[in-house]
C-alpha cells in the first residue's frame, strides 16, 4: 500500500472503525457528493476480427432439401440419431435439425447438410 499523509492515515483509521452499514452510507454519500461510482469498471471483450458472431447457441434449421433428398435424409438421420421416418419428416417439412447447439457445432452440422445438397440456416 502507498504511504499516506497524516490526514489520510487519520481518515483510514476512522473508516476501519465503521460498521458495514455506516461504511455503505459513507460510500453512497461520497458517490453523490463527487458524482462518481464505486463500482469496478467492466471490460467488454471485443469479437475476433471485429465482427459480431451473434448468439453463442444456435438452432440449425433445414430450409430446403435440394435435389439430393435421400443424401440429406441420411445426413439428418446421422446427425440427430432419429429413425428414418422422423428424419424424412424433417427433410420433407423443414425445421430444426439441432436446437441449442454451440455456434461451432452448428457450423459443422450446416456444412454437412449443405454438402449433401440441403439449404440450411443458423438461427
Amino acid at each position: 500500500m502507498a504511504e499516506l499523509s497524516k490526514n489520510a492515515t487519520k481518515i483510514m483509521d476512522l473508516v476501519k472503525e465503521l460498521t458495514i452499514v455506516e461504511l455503505n452510507d459513507l460510500v453512497t454519500a461520497m458517490e453523490e457528493e463527487f458524482g462518481v461510482s464505486a463500482a469496478a469498471p467492466v471490460m467488454m471483450a471485443g469479437a475476433a476480427g471485429g465482427e459480431d458472431e451473434g448468439p453463442s447457441t444456435v438452432n440449425v434449421v433445414l430450409t430446403a432439401a435440394g435435389g439430393q433428398k435421400i443424401a440429406v435424409i441420411k445426413v439428418v438421420k446421422e446427425i440427430t440419431g432419429l429413425g428414418l421416418k422422423e428424419a424424412k419428416d424433417i427433410v420433407d417439412n423443414g425445421g430444426n435439425v439441432k436446437e441449442g447447439v454451440s455456434r461451432a457445432e452448428g457450423e459443422e452440422v450446416k456444412a454437412k447438410l449443405e454438402e449433401a445438397g440441403a439449404s440450411v440456416e443458423l438461427k
